[in-house]
């Protein structure tokens, strides 16, 4: 492979840019040859996986943004075939209107259906609906070796347990086949609780999932002056669907990061700054609304390219889900860690997580409550900080989600990642990435 075919790509997170040899999968039918003649390699899609999982420094990426086509919907039942390129927010934009939406989808709809089954995406509502891939019927799997196989977790139940959650390592996902659920339009009843310790969070958490609101998630204020002392104010939002509501759908202004600024403006003045504001503009507005869906559930996919504002040397966003009989305790050791070491961060969610057992070997949504919170890229101070949370985490049996590291040590991995022996063995040979490099010696 020359330089000359190399071409930089980062991920998300923007840690480093790396080059790559890139092959655009764009006609199905012709995939296979096209990855036979260039793997080893791993599949890619939007590029939204913060850390290494989708990278392969000076190797082949696979992309299958060009296979994005829907294949069949039948409105009856609401099973719907398309292929693996294809944006979780065309879906719902498609389908919505018409009576139906995706059951679970992560924090952003700007991912590809590969990468939500190859990563089990989960959402604000996996109290009730679990993980992506509870959803998933049927995978169509492209081996490096040219086979094709059908998965479904009746007739394949290994096989399709070791690629959903699978990090793409057992081979290239061509087209899915999702169950959507009926949906009374695009408008939600929601509801803004202000909280002042975690005692509140997890009191209004319980009480959400009993009172029926499928969705339930909070912003936490990580730096604020009681952390150290185990006090935590942050703002809960639940919300729920909201039948026959009937207005315009908005079309929010769409923004820009225009540029990477030379220096991280997200800084420990800007932090306290930022989450003093966003913390009393929304104690103001406590209270009941009607938000459309993409406002409430991905509150950042109008604000394009906002990784820039973590300045040159990226960031790295930590989350991690710990068992619910030790959570609080490990929350509040966390939290407290954080504060104690001067970190912070605009984006820091905590939300629990139901008792619904995860689908895939690998998958990172299991019964517990999650915390995930981004940290802009200061070196190996950083790192010192995320080996205190990685203590913490082990301590309570909880693990790191893996579409979103870039640094997780392998003996931390397979000691939380119990199942790894078993999806050993059901890799494919041709797929390599930079994480599995680093988590699993290929």
């Amino acid at each position: 492979m020359s330089e000359a075919e190399l071409i930089p790509l980062q991920a998300w997170g923007r840690l480093a840019r790396e080059p790559h040899r890139w092959i655009a999968l764009a006609d199905a039918d012709a995939a296979a040859a096209q990855i036979a003649a260039t793997a080893p390699g791993i599949a890619h899609g939007a590029g939204r996986s913060y850390g290494d999982v989708a990278l392969n420094p000076r190797g082949t990426l696979w992309s299958t943004r060009g296979l994005d086509r829907f294949l069949r919907f039948d409105d009856a039942s609401g099973l719907l075939t398309v292929e693996a390129g294809v944006l979780l927010r065309d879906i719902q934009r498609t389908f919505v209107p018409r009576g139906w939406m995706l059951p679970v989808t992560p924090g952003t709809q700007m991912v590809t259906v590969g990468g939500a089954i190859a990563n089990d995406v989960h959402g604000k509502n996996h109290h009730v609906a679990g993980a992506f891939g509870h959803h998933v019927r049927r995978i169509q799997l492209l081996r490096t070796d040219g086979q094709t196989l059908e998965l479904t977790p009746e007739a394949t139940p290994r096989a399709f347990a070791a690629t959903v959650g699978g990090l793409g390592l057992t081979g290239v996902m061509l087209a899915a086949e999702l169950q959507l659920t009926r949906t009374d339009g695009p408008w939600l009843d929601t509801e803004t609780l202000p909280f002042a310790t975690l005692a509140d969070f997890f009191a209004l958490a319980g009480t959400s999932g009993r009172e029926g609101w499928p969705y339930a998630v909070a912003w936490i204020d990580c730096l604020s002056a009681g952390a150290k002392r185990g006090a935590l104010r942050g703002i809960f939002e639940r919300a729920k669907p909201c039948p026959g509501a009937a207005r315009p759908v908005p079309h929010p202004r769409e923004l820009r990061m225009p540029f990477t600024p030379p220096v991280s403006p997200v800084n420990g003045l800007s932090l306290r700054l930022f989450n003093a504001a966003y913390f009393h503009l929304n104690r103001i507005r406590a209270g009941r609304a009607l938000r459309h869906y993409e406002k409430f559930l991905y509150p950042l996919d109008h604000v394009h390219d906002w990784n820039r504002m973590y300045g040159p040397r990226g960031f790295y966003q930590y989350q991690c889900v710990v068992p619910g009989a030790g959570g609080e305790a490990a929350i509040a050791d966390m939290l407290a860690a954080i504060a104690a070491w001067g970190e912070g961060s605009f984006l820091a969610v905590l939300k629990v997580q139901g008792d619904i057992a995860p689908v895939g070997m690998l998958s990172f949504a299991h019964p517990g409550v999650t915390l995930a919170l981004d940290f802009p890229n200061r070196g190996e101070s950083t790192l010192r900080l995320f080996e205190r949370l990685d203590d913490i985490v082990a301590d309570a049996q909880g693990r790191i989600y893996l579409a979103k590291d870039a640094r997780w040590p392998r003996a931390r991995f397979e000691a939380a990642y119990t199942r790894l022996p078993e999806f050993l063995p059901l890799r494919d040979a041709g797929i390599s990435s930079a994480m599995s490099r680093r988590l699993m010696g290929s």
